[in-house]
């Protein structure tokens, strides 16, 4: 009887390393993948169309659910698209603000993507390791918004408020004493940019932590070096951006090349790989986490020192504040217009882009003048990424197939929109 050399194997949307729903359908040869072939629509968001019948402003908190890992960062662009067509003036302290959490966003991401990645390839310790430090950047996001995830903190314009001058206390309780709770409570005794300091001078020997446990780690290199390797043309024309462009080599970041806000004016570096397989582009994340952390410290001491508005101060755009709407009727109209009708954006179309954690995403707006946007069309990086996945995997082992699919970075939110 002859053997059947093919077979094909479903590795998803139950597989705990296929990230979301993802259906990898892989046609192999013993244990070697020939084909594999990404299956996406089993999670429809249907963010786009949704859009089209909401304002502006009620469309916000849908960027926030595209992907779930990059919260705010997903606002950025669709703020910086409005403000684009209606040629909004953002005041700088908002625009700190907002570069201060887009780096605190990044630095959310690459701990879930290290902490799972590693997770998936067998390191255990890491994960726990990144959910600590985690801990304290959704005290941040919770700080200013009251939500740890979806924060819908980002306003066209500018940003919801200002930072707060304190920090919530733990308070004792049946499971920690009084100095267990002291200890917890040492770094939120000042304000917002206190405890936003303190973790920033403590994160460079935490990063150390995870390289000690990563690096030169002999089982995680034998699971990523030589594994899904890309070269800088191919890369290209595959379409990658963020990280797995710059793992291949191409030192391309839209905060250098395209900057907005005010990235233009702060020191950093663009990390880039050279061989383009999964540990240089684990590399490039590492030492963009240290990046980041620069960039954060950079505003931290700009915002201590330059108080000021953190939103646009026309009320067509951006409500009153609430003792004025309380007390001054044509703020109480601005306010009922705004949350009602929301604001009418002129003709037009335009297109934003922000270098998102995972690579450069992108809001196309057309606008007909109405409040609601005529269409929206969003440019996730995490697509194109997952397109090449059949090339970057072919000739590589199952177990290999995990690691690329860790080093893509994918979040099904913005793949499946």
């Amino acid at each position: 009887m002859a053997e059947i050399k093919n077979y094909t194997l479903n590795f998803g949307p139950q597989h705990p390393a296929a990230h979301g729903v993802l259906r990898l359908v892989l046609e192999l040869d013993g244990e070697v993948i020939q084909r594999a072939d990404p299956h996406i629509g089993l999670l429809h968001r249907a963010t786009e169309k949704l859009a089209e019948s909401r304002t502006y402003i009620q469309s916000l908190p849908y960027m926030d659910r595209l992907d779930y890992v990059s919260m705010m960062s997903n606002e950025h662009a669709y703020c910086l698209a409005i403000e684009k067509l209606m040629d909004i003036e953002v005041p700088e302290r908002a625009q700190y603000i907002r570069v201060m959490y887009a780096e605190i966003t990044r630095l959310l991401n690459h701990l879930l993507w290290l902490g799972c990645h590693g997770f998936d390839c067998g390191a255990m310790n890491i994960l726990i390791y990144c959910f600590r430090e985690r801990e304290a950047l959704f005290d941040m996001y919770e700080a200013v918004s009251g939500a740890r995830m979806h924060a819908a903190y980002f306003r066209p314009g500018g940003v919801y408020r200002d930072l707060p001058d304190a920090m919530p206390q733990y308070r004792a309780s049946k499971v920690r004493n009084a100095k267990a709770i002291a200890a917890l409570n040492e770094n939120r005794q000042g304000s917002l940019l206190d405890f936003v300091d303190d973790f920033v001078r403590k994160f460079p020997a935490l990063v150390d932590e995870y390289e000690t446990l990563l690096t030169d780690n002999r089982i995680w290199k034998q699971r990523t070096v030589g594994v899904g390797v890309v070269t800088p043309e191919r890369a290209l024309n595959l379409g990658f951006t963020g990280p797995m462009l710059r793992g291949s080599g191409i030192a391309w970041d839209l905060r250098k090349h395209q900057p907005y806000d005010v990235y233009d004016r702060l020191a950093f570096d663009i990390p880039v790989g050279k061989t383009g397989d999964c540990y240089d582009r684990y590399l490039v994340r590492i030492e963009e986490m240290r990046q980041s952390n620069r960039i954060i410290g950079q505003c931290v001491d700009w915002l201590r020192a330059n108080p000021g508005p953190v939103i646009t101060s026309d009320h067509k755009v951006a409500p009153p504040a609430r003792e004025a709407m309380k007390a001054n009727m044509e703020e109480l109209i601005h306010h009922f217009k705004l949350f009602t009708e929301g604001f009418h954006v002129p003709e037009g179309q335009a297109y934003a882009a922000v270098e998102h954690p995972k690579g450069e995403f992108g809001i196309y707006l057309i606008s007909d003048g109405a409040n609601k946007p005529y269409r929206l069309k969003i440019r996730p990086p995490g697509f194109s990424h997952l397109a090449a996945m059949d090339e970057m995997s072919r000739g590589h082992m199952i177990a290999d197939a995990v690691a690329v699919i860790g080093t893509m970075d994918i979040v099904f939110g913005e793949i499946d929109r």
